[in-house]
This record gives structure tokens, sequence and C-alpha cells, in this order.
């Protein structure tokens, strides 16, 4: 997999770290405990709207099998595609197209600790207010991805490793 050629890449990189911020939602990649690959879609926020830090948050349910998985073997990677990028747009493309950029982000899935636990909360409900009435008896809780690698992929399967330390310098502007 090529190195990621930081100066070229700088603006994608920044509109990457959107990618993040943008999105509503995503593909969380697992291994099921019982060895097949599993994806499933979940809520995401990386911060309220105006404080966006690129770590991915997640509210959840020790009910759903994803989540109950993650428990037992945190490693996932998660897909997200390019959002609101200025070729797929003015093109009227698809984000699912070849030309548009996708990032994956892998890996281990924790529970956010309780230093961080409000936060989280302002992150997820300030982003996706209907979660505040989702049923209390599922046992919500929040958790996050701790980064490990991240891949851009674009143009036709072109994938550039991005190292995280600058992944998350890119991060938007906070406000």
């Amino acid at each position: 997999m090529p190195s990621c050629q930081l100066e070229p890449l700088r603006e994608s990189l920044a509109l990457q770290t959107l990618y993040v911020q943008r999105s509503n939602q995503l593909l969380i990649w697992i291994l099921q405990i019982q060895g097949m690959p599993y994806g499933n879609c979940l809520l995401l926020s990386d911060g309220p709207i105006n404080n966006s830090t690129g770590i991915p948050f997640f509210y959840v349910t020790p009910k759903d099998n994803t989540v109950a998985d993650l428990l037992k073997n945190p490693v996932a990677s998660l897909t997200l595609p390019e959002a609101d990028g200025n070729f797929c747009r003015k093109n009227v493309i698809d984000p699912e197209d070849a030309r548009c950029a996708r990032l994956t982000l892998t890996g281990q899935m924790v529970t956010v600790p309780p230093e961080e636990v409000e936060f989280a909360k302002q992150a997820m409900f300030s982003r996706h207010p209907v979660v505040r009435k989702w049923p209390r008896s599922y046992e919500w809780f929040f958790m996050k991805m701790n980064i490990e690698h991240i891949w851009l992929q674009s143009w036709y399967g072109e994938v550039s490793a991005i190292a995280v330390e600058e992944y998350l310098k890119a991060v938007p502007s906070k406000g």
C-alpha cells in the first residue's frame, strides 16, 4: 500500500476529516465471534458540531449483536463515503461511485471512560437528538474508536495510508 504524500493530499486529508464530521452514519465491519465478517450501520458523531475531533463516538446497546461481539473482540473497521466533497457533489455522482473517495478507519472499539462521557453525550445528542428518546431498557452506552490505521481510497481504488497524527491535525476548525 503506497504511503501518503502529505503535501499533495493536504486538501484531500482535510476533506477526509470532514467525512467523519459530516457523516451521520457509517458502515462498521467486525469479525463475529462465530468467525464470519459482519457489517452493520451505526450512527456516529466526532463531537458537537462546533467541536469536531475526528474521533468517532457511538451510542450503542449490548443487545445489538455487533456490540456484543465488539465487547469480546474490539477490532473494527469503519468506512465512510465522500459525503460532501466538491467533485462528487458538483458532478452529481453517487458517493458509492469509484471516483468518489472513501475513508476507512481501523482500530479498537472501546467503552468511553467516565471522564469523557459528558463530551460523548454532547457529541451524539447534538447531532442525533432523537437518540435521547430511545428506550432506556436497552442499556445504551457510549463507545469510541481508538484509531490505529487510516486509509484513503480514491479514484478507482488508489489507496493511501495516512498517519493518525496527520489525520488528527487536519480535523476541521472548531466553530
